[in-house]
């Protein structure tokens, strides 16, 4: 073992002096062929172009206007017409189809008039946007620029089923945890009680260099009465951090 790896040793040791003994002339001679070679391989195998189609996943979603409570219906790498209609005839809409009366969608030629048709049997009438009219669907594409911020534009989608488990996990969190400022700051469909505000104020403190965060509630600090009623001056914060001291 040790004999190999002195040879091994004497060998790379050989090689460098090889290298430092080459002229300048015969180091960029070789690194010409070698860029001539990659001309070739690169002109003989050209680089495949790819379309929107082959990278975009589909995501089929409803948002409701009034609660902004958002159902995924589905997701596909090749969108036509019947798989929209068999995503409707499935209708994972919480069994609430029967409160909605229009579905306002897009101009695209995967909405046929068999979609239309199958809406329309189940008392949903299917409005059309007016021509170059993105407003028409503000809330959808509102959606659409939050999940690509907070979610998509961080992550690596590998395929459509990684799409759709991430989407799924994320609009569990945006109906029933994440505040909206168009419902006061209350998720569409929260699945716990909603705190009342009161008089107390809540303060964070950082444990750990930040790696964990505790919040507490004070109900003896008292805002100042001015029109900056929300903050504290620094020696209203300083006076609070000695008594939470002398409480501790």
């Amino acid at each position: 073992m040790a004999l190999r790896l002195l040879h091994l040793i004497f060998v790379r040791l050989g090689g460098w002096l090889v290298l430092l003994g080459r002229s300048t002339a015969a180091k960029d001679v070789e690194q010409l062929v070698l860029r001539h070679e990659v001309a070739v391989l690169r002109r003989s195998t050209p680089r495949p172009r790819l379309d929107w189609t082959d990278r975009a996943v589909l995501v089929f979603l409803v948002v409701e206007v009034a609660t902004r409570y958002v159902h995924i219906l589905g997701t596909t790498t090749n969108p036509d017409g019947a798989w929209t209609v068999q995503q409707v005839r499935n209708r994972d809409l919480d069994d609430r189809a029967d409160d909605f009366r229009f579905l306002i969608r897009d101009r695209a030629g995967r909405f046929t008039a068999s979609f239309d048709a199958v809406l329309a049997d189940t008392g949903i009438q299917a409005v059309k946007v007016p021509p170059r009219c993105p407003t028409a669907t503000c809330y959808a594409e509102r959606f659409v620029g939050t999940v690509r911020h907070e979610v998509t534009d961080r992550l690596l989608i590998i395929n459509d089923h990684h799409l759709r488990s991430v989407l799924n996990r994320y609009v569990s969190h945006y109906d029933h945890r994440r505040p909206h400022r168009a419902r006061q700051l209350t998720p569409p469909r929260p699945d716990r009680p909603i705190p009342q505000s009161s008089g107390t104020s809540v303060r964070r403190q950082s444990v750990l260099g930040g790696l964990d965060q505790r919040v507490r509630t004070h109900s003896s600090l008292t805002p100042r009465s001015d029109n900056m009623a929300n903050f504290w001056t620094p020696q209203e914060a300083r006076q609070a951090s000695d008594e939470e001291a002398l409480e501790s």
